[in-house]
């Protein structure tokens, strides 16, 4: 990745602001999030459909693998390989099918678990935990010009 941001989350106030700014330049590709259980990756992920105009319920796909969304006409895969054995899982379930769906996003929480079955991220967002059990630490790796500029303005 050309680009690498440090934020801290230190409230969920933080967190929904990043959500913003992740909607507003970010509506397709593949995101990688990382980050121990518990680090905040379902709850970011919530806010950021939230923030891309999902109304409703947002789930964690931890016995599902995937959730689907459909925002404003816009197809959202929320992935969590967390329980996966192997990645070849994913082939069996049907992965291909998802991904061949134009200018979807992708959202793969738990990433080193799907292999080579998944594709490389365009932006890989890592949650770590701190010492203060509400704050976060975030290191986001990316390509993208404007958004760095952005989330810059907003770094730690």
């Amino acid at each position: 990745m050309q680009y690498s941001v440090q934020l801290s989350l230190n409230n969920e106030q933080d967190t929904q602001t990043l959500a913003q700014i992740l909607a507003q330049h970010i509506a397709q590709g593949v995101v990688y999030l990382i980050g121990d259980l518990g680090a905040g990756k379902t709850t970011l992920t919530r806010y950021w459909l939230q923030k891309l105009g999902h109304q409703g319920a947002v789930k964690s796909p931890t016995y599902t693998l995937v959730e689907p969304y459909e925002i404003n006409g816009k197809s959202v895969f929320h992935f969590d390989l967390y329980r996966l054995n192997d990645p070849y899982e994913l082939e069996l379930m049907g992965i291909r099918d998802y991904l061949d769906i134009e200018n979807a996003l992708f959202l793969f929480e738990w990433p080193s678990k799907g292999g080579e079955e998944i594709p490389q991220a365009d932006v890989v967002l890592n949650l770590l935990k701190t010492e203060d059990e509400d704050v976060r630490k975030l290191i986001i790796e990316l390509n993208d010009a404007v958004l760095y500029e952005q989330l810059q303005a907003k770094a730690v």
